[in-house]
């Protein structure tokens, strides 16, 4: 006799509005080969995802912190009652539901030292991070960085990293973030509202979380030989009217080595996740225009499943 199928509370949106997210009773779904499934404990909000799907319905949220539940044929490395957390890759459904699959490469351990809640706040911001600092940019030590947006959900962690490695940096904020960012290890704040283009020159690399004026105005902001890398849109060609500097465009990647590197660093007291708000799965909708309102830095946290944190 086979087991009845299990079915699962997730939040599911029609279109891209958060008024359309709904709580809907749908299948637990089944680990496939090489994949995890993963009982959700926690995700994260991120600006503007409601505008990703290709399809819907669709559930949103792929930052993750959870348990595995049990795994699939070839999937190594991992046992049910593991600890884990990781960026569920955008090609598939999200972590806002009591269970997730993924593939068992693209997680890695939760960081010990904090809880499923703070896990959740670090996948998807500090992965974009450290790819745009250490795989597009080949950040060095000694180098100068600005990063738009420094108490962001990428540009904290881009400020964290890049003092990490050595750097120099510089970053725009509110001026109520001022603070904030200066102890992630900024050397100097700029206020996003004026014009950072006038105190800023020779800068080796720039993050760039914004885009739009703000790619357009920090072209004159970089040395010769630098490198602008944009995460929110693709630059404009021609490079500011520049032929000695590159842009870099990407999206973010899974990447469960990098995240076990990047809880070390967690562990070690290097790198602070920061939460802004928590936030329970079924209210998921008030979440997202929390996400859109003037609130403290940091994510916006979903507590999902029994025993968070």
């Amino acid at each position: 006799m086979t087991d009845p199928v299990r079915s699962m509370r997730a939040m599911r949106a029609s279109r891209p509005d958060p008024a359309s997210l709904t709580s809907q009773s749908v299948p637990v779904p089944d680990p496939g080969p090489g994949e995890v499934l993963v009982e959700v404990r926690a995700t994260a909000i991120t600006a503007g995802e409601l505008s990703w799907p290709e399809s819907w319905p669709a559930i949103p949220c792929h930052d993750l912190s959870g348990v595995v539940a049990a795994t699939g044929h070839g999937a190594t490395g991992w046992r049910a009652g593991d600890e884990v957390y990781g960026l569920v890759g955008f090609d598939r459904p999200g972590a806002a539901a009591e269970y997730v699959t993924a593939p068992a490469a693209d997680l890695a351990p939760k960081p010990a030292s904090v809880d499923h809640l703070a896990a959740a706040a670090v996948p998807l911001g500090a992965l974009t991070a450290w790819q745009a600092l250490h795989e597009h940019a080949g950040l060095r030590p000694g180098q100068q960085v600005l990063v738009h947006g420094g108490a962001g959900g990428v540009g904290a962690y881009a400020v964290q990293l890049a003092a990490l490695a050595g750097a120099r940096v510089t970053a725009t904020a509110s001026a109520r973030d001022r603070a904030f960012v200066t102890g992630l290890g900024a050397c100097d704040v700029l206020d996003y509202t004026g014009r950072f283009e006038e105190h800023v020159r020779d800068v080796d690399v720039v993050i760039d979380p914004v885009g739009g004026t703000t790619t357009a105005r920090s072209w004159p902001t970089l040395r010769s030989g630098g490198t602008l890398v944009a995460i929110a849109e693709e630059p404009g060609p021609g490079n500011g009217g520049r032929d000695d500097v590159r842009s870099v465009y990407f999206v973010v990647r899974p990447d469960g080595s990098q995240l076990r590197e990047l809880a070390s660093l967690v562990d070690k007291g290097q790198l602070r996740p920061a939460v802004s708000a928590v936030f329970e799965l079924d209210t998921l909708p008030e979440a997202f225009q929390a996400q859109r309102a003037g609130r403290p830095p940091g994510k916006v946290i979903v507590s999902i499943g029994r025993g968070t944190p």
